[in-house]
């Protein structure tokens, strides 16, 4: 089914800067102060497609780590001393440019990450439109007049409150949207007037580095974009701890996103964590709809998505038909390389050991009682498109997150049972209910301890436009549009005395 071919980075020229060729391979470098530069350790690259190495990357030494956040603390004036007006002017060269070179970044998506080429285009297309959207945004960082003539002990007194850029802003993102979630870090920090240290997840960073380039080539000034790359134990611990560092803006596992948090220090944190988004089917839900929705929620990027649907409570006197549904549209994501295979809807997941994490939760679950109706085989890096029926609560599969393309279902008696299983994860992202009874959908909403519940249809974060984030073990902050430029941003109260120009209210009594 699978075969091994020879991948290779199809970049323009204008990428030339960002790598070395080595034995007919790029390695790419790390960007500090404006300078693309190179050192003497590298990471391998290993495309999840076929296990083959495509090219490599330099690792960051720690000194130089150090020096780029130097760089951007002192280069941050650069990027706040520009009009508004010039940030967007420069974001919107960037924008341009980016969808100039679209092919570029597909081919790196796939290659890297093994995405399938409707993936890694929906990538690239939904980051075009979050910088639009976060251009608009950024005309509204405005400030708030207070009057001080409500309370007696600020009647002379006025106020202002402003939002101020918070100074170095730490970018680490995941591998699963290796372009999208860093660029949507990136984006707000530069256009609320931050500098930026981003670091890329070391299994595909290539899309990121390329991203910085894309930023260099419209113009940002130096310095205030840098981007180091290696492994995150290493890198990014360096980063998160370091005194000149004003705020963390990571995407990743709830591990690391606890071990970032105990080393950080006092500055600002924004995490968005591990996720466990049940699908709560009731009774009287449109079953066809449901399903669809689930089949997509689940198998979309090989399953390797936060939001993704993780498993399903649905009430036991309809499970039977949901189930025939789902098995019929599981069985039309066919699994495949997508270079090779463009009618590939599943492609890999991002390597071995995912791929055996897959499949001892698989192995758990049907051990445990569960039937694999659809799949349940790993072969290498793929994992095949599963639906797994009368998974007991005991399974693993039913509380931890599976970041692979499985459909863990387990039947609940009422809404009232589902909810209460819900709220038994350590999870806090995403949920989803299926109903078209109101007062069913609202009070299930409303009982969920998650960030996002998402009515007759799948959690999908997609560009932001509404704000997402967990609680619980998944995370902290909000991100989207109307929200991440907030969260990059401090707010400043400036207050003016006014009783020398006898200018203020007087208080009589």
């Amino acid at each position: 089914m699978i075969e091994n071919i020879k991948n290779s980075f199809r970049i323009s020229e204008e990428f030339s800067d960002i790598y070395e060729t080595e034995n007919g391979l790029p390695t790419f470098k790390f960007f500090i102060d404006g300078e693309w530069k190179k050192s003497g350790e590298k990471d391998p690259l290993i495309s999840p497609l076929d296990q083959n190495a495509i090219g490599a990357v330099y690792r960051t030494p720690i000194d130089q780590v150090d020096l780029a956040i130097r760089h951007a603390k002192e280069s941050q004036q650069k990027i706040r001393s520009l009009a508004g007006i010039e940030r967007i002017g420069l974001m919107n060269e960037a924008r341009n440019i980016l969808m100039d070179h679209k092919e570029d970044f597909v081919n790196a998506l796939m290659l890297e990450g093994g995405k399938t080429r409707e993936g890694a285009s929906g990538e690239i297309e939904s980051l075009y439109m979050r910088m639009g959207l976060t251009m608009e945004d950024a005309r509204k960082i405005f400030g708030e007049y207070l009057p001080g003539d409500w309370s007696k002990d600020t009647a002379s007194k006025i106020a202002l409150v402003i939002r101020e850029p918070v100074g170095v802003v730490a970018a680490i993102g995941p591998f699963n949207y290796p372009l999208f979630i860093p660029a949507a870090k990136i984006i707000p920090a530069l256009l609320a007037g931050n500098s930026v240290i981003v670091k890329p997840t070391k299994e595909t960073p290539v899309s990121t580095i390329m991203f910085v380039q894309v930023l260099n080539m419209a113009g940002f000034p130096k310095g205030t974009v840098n981007v180091v790359t290696g492994p995150g134990s290493l890198i990014g611990n360096t980063i998160s701890s370091h005194k000149d560092v004003s705020m963390i803006s990571f995407t990743g596992s709830t591990e690391t996103g606890r071990s970032i948090a105990s080393i950080a220090g006092i500055k600002k944190l924004h995490m968005e964590l591990g996720g466990k988004a049940y699908a709560i089917v009731l009774r009287d839900a449109d079953l066809a709809l449901a399903a669809k929705k689930i089949v997509s929620g689940s198998l979309s990027n090989a399953g390797q998505r936060c939001d993704a649907i993780s498993a399903v409570l649905v009430v036991q006197e309809v499970a039977d038909g949901l189930v025939d549904l789902i098995v019929k549209e599981a069985k039309n994501y066919r699994l495949g390389n997508p270079l090779l295979d463009p009618q590939a809807k599943v492609g890999p997941v991002i390597n071995r050991s995912a791929a055996l994490r897959i499949k001892s939760l698989i192995d758990d679950a049907i051990e445990k009682g569960a039937k694999a109706l659809v799949g349940g085989g790993v072969h290498d890096t793929y994992v095949e498109p599963t639906v797994l029926y009368d998974v007991p609560e005991s399974a693993k599969i039913m509380w931890e997150e599976i970041f692979g393309p499985v459909i863990p279902i387990h039947k609940v008696k009422d809404a009232d049972e589902a909810i209460a299983f819900a709220k038994r994860s350590e999870y806090g992202l995403d949920s989803c209910v299926f109903s078209n009874n109101f007062y069913d959908m609202w009070r299930v909403a409303k009982s969920l301890q998650v960030g996002e519940v998402t009515i007759n249809d799948m959690p999908k974060h997609g560009i932001g436009y509404f704000p997402f984030g967990g609680t619980k073990s998944s995370g902290t902050g909000r991100e989207g549009v109307g929200f991440s430029i907030d969260e990059m941003t401090n707010i400043k109260t400036i207050v003016f005395n006014l009783e020398p120009g006898a200018m203020g209210k007087k208080v009589i009594g």
